[in-house]
């Protein structure tokens, strides 16, 4: 399966987690021992969407700054990794397929999820809020992802989705 986007437009979008410690997942093996494994799996469906990604991806990353976060932190880019994302997303089966989507698993089951529709009406620190709570409820992991000190010199990625270039 082809991606939609230019690969290197698109990487700033896969670069912004993976400052924060969130891993990309290109396969769906990848996503399936992610998700299935014991503890809690936070798989945030990555988008070039502007407005809802532009919330979505900066506010995982100051989640990730909570106290307390999931075992394991991943993504997947839907029009790039279109079999990792189909993976994903057979895990929210009963949820429509959307992008952004956040979703956080315990043993292979979800157990909070931020669709898109919700993303929209929320901003960064809302997303955060929102994500802490479930972190709070659901995960043991002591956090922060990365040092504050470390979070302190990043700044979330501005760019507006609909200037990536869809691949011929």
């Amino acid at each position: 399966m082809y991606p939609m986007y230019d690969p290197e437009a698109v990487r700033p979008m896969w670069e912004e987690l993976e400052r924060v410690g969130v891993r990309s997942l290109r396969s769906a093996e990848e996503v399936d021992t992610a998700v299935a494994a014991e503890g809690t799996t936070l798989v945030v469906v990555n988008s070039v969407c502007g407005c809802a990604a532009g919330g979505a991806r900066p506010g995982v990353m100051l989640a990730l700054q909570h106290e307390r976060i999931p075992d394991r932190l991943t993504t997947v880019f839907a029009g790039m990794d279109r079999e990792a994302t189909e993976e994903a997303r057979s895990y929210m089966a009963d949820i429509p397929p959307s992008s952004p989507c956040i979703a956080l698993f315990k043993e292979g089951r979800p157990v909070y999820v931020l669709e898109r529709r919700h993303i929209e009406q929320m901003d960064a620190r809302m997303v955060a809020a929102n994500l802490a709570r479930a972190f709070d409820q659901h995960c043991s992991a002591a956090g922060p992802s990365i040092p504050p000190e470390e979070f302190a010199k990043l700044a979330p990625l501005q760019q507006c989705g609909s200037s990536i270039p869809r691949m011929g």
